[in-house]
């Protein structure tokens, strides 16, 4: 079973999600994303600034094996991307959880948070569905 932290929530698009304060939350993409991808070598991210809706895309991750597109699992707007990325790719696959995070959102529609997944739940979807 793959490593799901109970304090973020889950996308079934692998996003997750950890809320730093009432109105702003940490992405990234899951341990099963990373190892689905390989070796990440390049990210493309949207500017600081952007808007962005819940579920839509945000932007691409390249690895050695293919190019996916990135989701949003929140709606608003992107005030930090993790600069270390662009030196360090790889860290979304060593640490996806913390130092690999992606980008930081400003949530302007808190409600979105109810269409995530709980760790418990992002467990069995893995475990339900066919990859």
């Amino acid at each position: 079973m793959e490593d799901h932290p109970s304090d973020l929530r889950y996308t079934t698009d692998h996003e997750w999600v950890r809320v730093q304060s009432q109105d702003s939350c940490d992405v990234g993409i899951t341990a099963f994303a990373q190892d689905q991808l390989g070796d990440v070598v390049y990210l493309n991210l949207p500017e600081i600034g952007t808007l962005v809706q819940q579920f839509s895309g945000i932007g691409e991750i390249e690895s050695v094996k293919a190019v996916s597109e990135i989701f949003s699992p929140v709606t608003g707007i992107v005030i930090e991307i993790n600069d270390s990325l662009s030196e360090r790719p790889e860290l979304v696959n060593n640490d996806p959880y913390d130092q690999g995070w992606i980008l930081r959102i400003k949530i302007t529609d808190l409600t979105c948070l109810d269409a995530l997944l709980t760790a418990e739940q992002y467990g069995r979807y893995l475990s339900t569905e066919a990859h």
